[in-house]
């Protein structure tokens, strides 16, 4: 494959070794909207008249999200709902009884009253059921959820304007969740870095859950029930992570068809999901879905450039083989590549990254007695993933100063990264009803094989302060190839009772082991809630949580660490504590105000040099004595790992939200403002985390001019992320391998100088002393989109055009600093440029049921 790169482009995905993925430019995103709009240069024809009926959306009865694959009957009528909860049944005016059925939901008898013209806009509401078989009688309340929990329904996602049909991205619209980057899909939550974030999917664990480089996600919200994010306070039926937990449950398909489904086309992929009920007398469903880029397909040829793509193939199903007793199987398939080759004057090179993603599981529920049920899942994931670079090209942060542009200096650089995570796990639930108490207790096992193998044969990345950044960091080493072998084991048991006729508790101790480390770990959790009125509850949670050293962590995180070493680590450790009021206000407005405080301990780091090889490393440069300065003497952080890392972060954030609104109500969406402050204790000094968010304010929300027209926006502004801000110039050095100088040594470090003798310079970070003690500007990003929906709510058609960026405004994910020849002195000087911005980006899409 060939691609024309930029040069900004070239530094980019050259310095991302050790990431997944490589990050996408402005420039490159500029390219794919060109393959977009050749790409959707036809579109579907559009006609329907639907008869007198009753349409509107199925909803929770507590969440207020919609519900897809309900079932709504009246005598010989039959519909099921959308992934939006929509429905449409054909029924004679009059007084009518529907009934309402939904898997996990009792059934609901609905008395209405149909006018000659129909009814529209009705709202059905369903409760949950416990989850319990038929037999089992629940009395127990409902139980007390963390303060900090949020249900995300997929029709949000798939509307939500700047999302792209992607969950990480929406839940980048919520309070005290913040994008590591503007591109990517990665979560700093609540002062928490990416890799302490646990996705489970219906018990599963998924340790690579993006696609396309971040740009969207493993989870195709067609296909979901719905998404939970815990921010904090999380039960005791998890563990290993530290600060936020996603819990992602797919939907069975459809039972009251032999065939059903729908299609769409967005930015990112086109999308076929095929459902039905199983055939015969067996009780049960089945959904199949696939996903693929389309435009490495459809422009490629066209423009004579190839672009990165994706493709995942996803089966369930559900075999009800007696009461009380399911039988689900789950399978998935994902494979992405991408890969560049470079030939341009000033640059040359090839870029590979291919990643493939396969899952499997079964999950067997069962009754226990009257009053209890069993869920066993056994899973299997495999993850690999392999990035390489081999190219040169023009580096702007190194040059002479001497007025033509050939004095910038080459960047030389060959990396070969090969990821592996294996995880074989076993999950077993137990829940009983128990007179006023719902007890719950369980084990899990994961048998993890997983290896990182980099090795760099070219420069490093001037641009990285920590050495052990993974983008090419100075303390990185030549090779790394280590793996690890190891069982992750972990027990709970948790209790949920009332307490009055007001409040509830819920405690729970947490029992793990990571084989990694050897440790017994112990974590209590308590949290509980008090319903001070009708509209107005508190909550509260405390507990502590753990997290193993891995590399499925490591997979998500910012810097490289060498777990193959002979230092003995622990777990890292986190107390966190919360607490909420929540209200519901007049017109469907509800409105939360939480309080947050983490304490971070044991944190693993990289190491410092030791003093006998940072004075070996010094000892190679042979400088003059007036350039003795620009020698970095100041110790590098290393990949050896170490505990010494501490941390706090809190803060507050309120969210006030309208995700249900009442009939014949035109606004809806939500709106957050987060206050935090996180810092980290390490190598001597405090400072600002990496994802230190002071002030961020949120707003997404949607108006329905008409049934057919709805206009949605996403507003976000946010402080600046700290950052390491250059502190001047300082000479460049060259390996001498040749001899250059004549003093007969080979193995020394000297001074870079120009084809005509002049010293090269490069940009110079300073030490440890100087991490994040800067900010970059503040992100604004305005989305806008319009959606037609031909028959309205209920209707099969919706098709949808957005702008991503509206403003056009040029964020800065980083600054990236580059030398420019200032004629007034002997130096060249630096100029910080803005990069990591995705550019203005219109985008259409259409989605269809049948």
């Amino acid at each position: 494959m060939h691609i024309g790169l930029t040069a900004t482009d070239r530094q980019d995905l050259a310095w991302e070794p050790s990431r997944v993925t490589p990050r996408l430019t402005s420039q490159m995103l500029n390219r794919l909207a060109l393959a977009l709009a050749i790409a959707f240069l036809a579109e579907p024809a559009l006609a329907q008249s639907p008869p007198r009926a009753v349409s509107g959306t199925v909803v929770d009865a507590d969440s207020r999200a919609p519900i897809p694959n309900a079932r709504l009957s009246l005598n010989q009528a039959l519909t099921t709902t959308d992934v939006a909860g929509r429905f449409t049944l054909p029924v004679p005016a009059g007084r009518i009884t529907v009934l309402v059925e939904a898997a996990g939901y009792f059934p609901l008898a609905a008395d209405l009253t149909v006018p000659e013209g129909g009814l529209s806009g009705t709202e059905l509401a369903i409760a949950r059921d416990t989850g319990f078989a038929t037999s089992v009688a629940v009395t127990a309340p409902t139980p007390a959820a963390a303060p900090a929990t949020a249900v995300v329904a997929p029709v949000a996602v798939l509307r939500t304007p700047g999302a792209l049909d992607n969950v990480f991205r929406t839940l980048q619209t919520l309070p005290g969740v913040a994008a590591t980057e503007e591109f990517g899909s990665r979560l700093a939550v609540r002062g928490g870095s990416p890799d302490q974030n646990l996705t489970v999917m219906d018990g599963v664990e998924i340790h690579d859950p993006y696609r396309l480089f971040g740009l969207t996600s493993a989870f195709n919200p067609e296909t979901i029930e719905r998404f939970e994010l815990s921010t904090g306070g999380f039960s005791v039926l998890y563990g290993d992570r530290l600060s936020s937990l996603l819990v992602v449950e797919n939907r069975d398909g459809t039972r009251s068809q032999a065939l059903a489904g729908s299609a769409s086309l967005s930015i990112t992929d086109t999308n076929l999901v095929l459902e039905g009920k199983l055939p015969g007398k067996a009780v049960g469903s089945w959904l199949v879905t696939g996903r693929r880029t389309y435009y490495d397909l459809v422009a490629a040829p066209l423009t004579g450039q190839q672009f990165p793509g994706f493709a995942d193939l996803q089966a369930k199903g559900v075999w009800e083989a007696a009461p009380g007793r399911t039988l689900t199987v789950f399978g998935l398939r994902s494979r992405q590549d991408a890969a560049i080759t470079i030939d341009e004057d000033d640059a040359r090179g090839e870029f590979q990254d291919d990643t493939e993603n396969d899952l499997a599981w079964a999950r067997f529920d069962a009754s226990v007695g009257a009053r209890g049920q069993s869920h066993t899942v056994i899973g299997y994931s495999d993850t690999r993933s392999t990035f390489g670079v081999d190219a040169s090209f023009e580096n702007t942060s190194r040059r002479s100063n001497a007025p033509r542009e050939e004095s910038y200096g080459t960047a030389n650089v060959v990396f070969n990264r090969a990821l592996s995570v294996k995880d074989l796990s076993l999950r077993q639930e137990f829940v009983f009803a128990l007179g006023s108490h719902v007890l719950e207790t369980g084990v899990e096992v994961h048998d993890l094989s997983t290896s990182l193998r980099f090795e760099i044969d070219g420069d490093r990345n001037p641009g990285a302060a920590n050495g052990s950044s993974q983008q090419g960091g100075a303390g990185l080493p030549d090779l790394l190839d280590s793996s690890q072998q190891s069982t992750r084991a972990g027990a709970w048991f948790q209790d949920t009772f009332p307490v009055g006729s007001r409040g509830s508790l819920q405690a729970g101790m947490r029992l793990d082991r990571p084989g990694t480390t050897g440790e017994l770990l112990f974590s209590p959790r308590l949290s509980g809630s008090l319903s001070v009125s009708a509209a107005t509850r508190i909550k509260a949670a405390v507990g502590l949580y753990t997290q193993s050293p891995g590399y499925e962590k490591l997979a998500q995180g910012d810097y490289v660490l060498d777990f193959s070493s002979e230092t003995a680590l622990r777990s890292e450790r986190a107390t966190q504590a919360s607490a909420g009021v929540a209200r519901d206000l007049p017109g469907g407005v509800a409105i939360k105000v939480e309080g947050y405080y983490k304490d971070f301990t044991d944190l693993l780091i990289g190491q410092l040099e030791t003093e006998t090889a940072r004075r070996a490393r010094v000892a190679r440069y042979d400088f003059p004595g007036n350039l003795q300065s620009s020698i970095p003497v100041a110790p590098l952080i290393t990949t050896l790992p170490t505990n010494d890392g501490r941390g706090q972060s809190y803060g507050f954030d309120v969210f006030l939200s309208r995700t249900s609104p009442p009939a014949g109500a035109k606004l809806s969406g939500w709106t957050s403002y987060t206050w935090g402050r996180t810092t980290r204790d390490a190598y001597g000094r405090r400072y600002d985390f990496e994802y230190d968010r002071r002030h961020a304010f949120t707003m997404v929300a949607a108006y329905r001019f008409t049934p057919r027209w709805e206009l949605a926006a996403t507003v976000r502004a946010a402080s600046g992320f700290p950052r390491t801000a250059p502190l001047g110039v300082r000479v460049a050095a060259i390996e001498d391998t040749a001899d250059r100088d004549g003093d007969g040594v080979t193995d020394e470090v000297l001074p870079d100088r120009d084809a005509i003798g002049r010293l090269i310079y490069e940009v110079n970070f300073g030490s440890v002393a100087n991490l994040n003690q800067a900010r970059l500007p503040v992100f604004a990003r305005v989305d806008l989109r319009a959606t037609w929906r031909p028959r309205g709510a209920a209707g099969r058609w919706e098709l949808y055009a957005e702008i991503i960026n509206l403003l056009n405004r040029e964020n800065a994910g980083a600054l990236d600093p580059r030398l420019e020849y200032d004629p007034t002195a002997d130096q060249p000087r630096i100029v910080e440029e803005r990069d990591q911005s995705i550019p203005r980006l219109p985008t259409v899409g259409v989605r269809f049921r049948f």
